[in-house]
C-alpha cells in the first residue's frame, strides 16, 4: 500500500480525493463511505484498502480480489441532482473509469449495462452505486470501483469473463497511476455533469456500449426477460424490445446473446 502523501503528490483535482482514508484490510470500502457520509463526510472524500473481507458487489454478491494487487475504492458524491436522477450517476462512473484505463492501458475499453467495464469482452472493473435520499433529493451518493489491476489468475468460474489489465496488456500496472488517473477523470466529470447535465456521459457510455441490437437475457429476483437490447431510459434503465412490446429493466444479471 502506497503512503496517503505519495498518493497525493502529482494528483491534480478540485474535489475527489482531496481528502483519502487508507486501509491495508477493511470489510467493504463501501460500507466504510457511507459511514463517514452519515457523519458529514466532505464530498469527494475516497476510502481505499488493499484487501476487502466482505467486499460488495451487485445484488448482495461479494466482489472477490487478492491482497495487495487490485483497486478498491469508494468515493463520497453529493450531487444536486433530483431523485429520479440517481440511477445516472453509474454512468457518470463508467465513463470516467473507462477513459482512465484507456489512458493507462491504450486498450478499448467497452461500457456494459448496467454497471461493467470490459476489456477483450471480459469484465475488468464493476461498479456499485449506492444512494441515500432526503426526500426526492440525493443526501449522498456512495461509488465503489473495483478494477482488476495485477491480478494474476482468477477462479475457475470467473477466468472465461473476467480480465485483468496486466493479462490485457502483459505487464505489471503501477496502481497509484490507475488510482490518480481515475480520480482526476471523476473530478473532471463530476464538475460536467454538475454544470451541464448527463447528456455528454450517456452519448459517450452508449458509444462505449456494444449491446444495443443484440439479444438479451435479464436474470431478476427469479424471473428472466428476454429481447432486444435497443437503448437506455431516461432514468438509465435498459428498454428491451421482447415479444410482449416494450420493457425497461432497471436490474439484473445480463447476457448478451452473440
Amino acid at each position: 500500500m502506497y503512503s496517503k502523501e505519495e498518493l497525493l503528490d502529482g494528483l491534480n483535482t478540485e474535489i475527489v480525493g482531496k481528502k483519502l482514508f487508507l486501509f491495508d484490510s477493511l470489510d467493504s470500502t463501501n460500507t466504510c463511505a457511507k459511514m463517514l457520509a452519515e457523519t458529514d463526510m466532505e464530498e469527494g472524500a475516497v476510502v481505499l484498502a488493499d484487501y476487502q473481507t466482505e467486499g460488495k458487489g451487485r445484488l448482495g454478491r461479494q466482489w472477490l480480489s487478492d491482497p495487495g494487487k487490485n483497486l478498491l475504492l469508494s468515493a463520497i458524491f453529493r450531487p444536486s441532482i433530483g431523485k429520479e436522477q440517481a440511477g445516472l450517476l453509474t454512468f457518470f462512473a463508467a465513463v470516467s473509469v473507462a477513459r482512465s484505463l484507456e489512458a493507462v492501458t491504450h486498450l478499448p475499453v467497452e461500457c456494459k449495462w448496467p454497471n461493467d467495464l470490459l476489456i477483450t469482452s471480459k469484465k475488468c472493473c464493476g461498479i456499485l452505486l449506492e444512494n441515500s435520499f432526503s426526500q426526492d433529493t440525493i443526501a449522498y451518493s456512495i461509488i465503489g470501483i473495483g478494477i482488476n489491476v495485477n491480478q494474476h489468475t482468477f477462479d475457475t468460474e470467473l477466468q472465461a469473463k473476467a480480465i485483468s489489465l496486466r493479462q490485457a496488456t502483459g505487464k505489471d500496472i503501477d496502481r497509484k497511476t490507475i488510482l490518480q488517473a481515475v480520480l482526476q477523470e471523476l473530478d473532471a466529470q463530476y464538475r460536467n455533469i454538475q454544470n451541464a447535465g448527463f447528456d455528454s456521459v450517456l452519448h459517450e457510455w452508449n458509444k462505449r456500449c456494444t449491446m444495443f441490437g443484440k439479444t438479451a437475457n435479464v436474470a431478476r429476483e427469479g424471473t428472466k426477460v428476454s429481447g432486444t437490447a435497443v437503448g437506455l431510459s431516461p432514468e438509465g434503465g435498459l428498454i428491451l424490445h421482447t415479444a410482449h412490446g416494450m420493457e425497461t429493466v432497471y436490474a439484473g444479471d445480463v447476457t448478451v446473446i452473440p
